[in-house]
């Protein structure tokens, strides 16, 4: 079997899809992190010195083109896999739906959870980190990120979307954190109480910590 065969198989999808998911999993383990520096005391020093570590140093930056790859291959991964599936039940091969009584309605739903995570990913981007890195490349400073946020959470109808952004990412971590170890043949019965229970709980505080940032600027909460 060629490395395309292997890429292309079921199998490989999977694969691919497991490994990329960790790695961006790690992704938003760093991030929750430093947009979480807000809410400490001196909040906006402490983010704004992290954001300019993280969109300065040299090792970040040659890291984002990985995780622009990550995020390329996770996404084609998934609709390759969503496409397979689709095929399958038009076919008839699920001629009866048991729904919840084999599977989560969130783990048949990662075709459409992914597609609101990743239209969630385009505004952030475009709202953030493309003018940050635009405005470096043309000036060689960088936009104050905090201000950016403070200005951009006034508005309702943004801090609503990003809301709803980070509920859909809640649900596709619930079903891709485990299924990714799960994937890489960790979700034994040993481990796999252990695996859900850490997989539940990153997929409830990372997204909380995500929601809470729009709406403490939009209440002014923080200043």
């Amino acid at each position: 079997m060629t490395w395309k065969q292997h890429f292309t198989s079921s199998v490989g999808k999977k694969l691919v899809m497991a490994f990329t998911g960790l790695f961006l999993i790690s992704f938003l383990l760093i991030h929750v992190y430093l947009n979480a520096q807000i809410f400490l005391p001196d909040g906006k020093e402490k983010f704004l010195a992290g954001a300019h570590f993280m969109g300065t140093n040299a090792l970040t930056r040659i890291l984002e083109l990985g995780l622009v790859a990550g995020f390329l291959l996770h996404i084609i991964q998934g609709l390759m896999l969503w496409n397979q599936n689709s095929k399958r039940r038009s076919n008839g091969r699920y001629a009866v739906k048991a729904g919840n009584a084999t599977s989560k309605w969130y783990s048949r739903s990662m075709g459409l959870l992914g597609t609101l995570v990743l239209l969630f990913l385009i505004m952030h981007t475009a709202q953030f980190w493309i003018p940050n890195r635009v405005h470096q490349f043309s000036t060689g400073d960088e936009i104050n990120l905090y201000d950016k946020m403070k200005d951009v959470f006034q508005n309702p109808i943004i801090v609503g979307l990003y809301i709803i952004g980070c509920i859909s990412l809640s649900f596709h971590l619930v079903h891709g954190f485990y299924s990714a170890f799960q994937t890489l043949g960790m979700g034994t019965k040993k481990y796999k109480p252990i695996i859900r229970s850490i997989g539940i709980a990153f997929s409830i505080i990372v997204p909380l910590i995500f929601a809470l940032m729009p709406i403490a600027f939009y209440c002014q909460w923080i200043g």
